[in-house]
């Protein structure tokens, strides 16, 4: 390679192109993401040390009275080991990776996308970024269906800055509703925040009640007025069906509103 060419390289002029195909665009949490990684060479002889796909997200944290949006890595996946790339060399890698549990469902202002590239030294990191759909699993669906059969209308879905409770992630997604039926008068709105453990599904639910009264809007002025609860569903019970959770939750709820 010419003096020429390894500083075009080295500044990324004539650098490697990367599209990712997605065999789907829809995924369900737990499930498995696949499909294939096309490269193709540039004008110049490249060192590639390195094909990663990065499952990605934003969440939202408050910092001086404003809200910040920041991008949150769920996962991340090694697809090839170092290879040097010809020029105008085409290259076809498949990959097929099970998604973490703790994978954020994409309702409302809540984007996932996979964003691919290619580590290639002393060069401009080519980059490719792909929106795809997560849809609930079984047990998610049970409850959130349990819920709409109680009444609850999910207002928003939004994922917040929270590292104590997001574990490997900095965030936690959090569900809200508002109550339409059942528990309208008694509870101004339902957070709900979904922690798969295996087969089993825990859930930490905030219960905001309605001020009723001068002690009501005390408790209110207090911040009293809210209870946390965390509960823990067996896979067993899921199975079972909405009816039997909306049940369960019907009556946890009862005892807080």
């Amino acid at each position: 390679m010419s003096f020429f060419k390894k500083m075009l390289a080295s500044v990324g002029i004539g650098s490697a192109k990367v599209d990712t195909e997605l065999d789907s665009a829809q995924v369900v949490v737990d499930g498995t993401i696949s499909g294939r990684v096309r490269v193709q060479g540039g004008q110049t002889e490249q060192r590639v040390e390195n094909i990663y796909l990065y499952l990605k997200t934003s969440y939202v944290r408050e910092h001086n009275d404003s809200k910040v949006t920041h991008e949150a890595v769920i996962a991340k996946y090694q697809l090839s080991a170092a290879f040097t790339l010809n020029p105008g060399e085409n290259k076809e890698i498949p990959f097929h990776f099970a998604l973490p549990q703790q994978m954020p469902i994409t309702l409302r202002q809540a984007p996932v996308w996979v964003e691919t590239g290619l580590d290639i030294s002393q060069a401009v990191d080519p980059t490719d970024r792909d929106y795809i759909q997560v849809l609930p699993n079984q047990e998610i669906q049970t409850v959130l269906d349990a819920l709409d059969n109680l009444g609850f209308r999910l207002r928003e879905v939004t994922n917040d800055y929270a590292p104590r409770l997001g574990g490997a992630l900095p965030f936690v997604q959090e569900f809200e509703f508002v109550p339409t039926t059942h528990f309208r008068g008694k509870l101004d709105e339902l957070e709900v925040l979904f922690f798969p453990r295996g087969a089993d599904l825990e859930l930490m639910l905030q219960i905001d009640r309605k001020a009723r009264g001068l002690r009501g809007l005390f408790a209110e002025e207090m911040g009293l007025d809210e209870s946390l609860v965390r509960v823990t569903i067996p896979g067993g019970e899921l199975r079972r069906g909405v009816q039997t959770v909306a049940g369960q939750l019907k009556e946890l709820i009862s005892r807080y509103s």
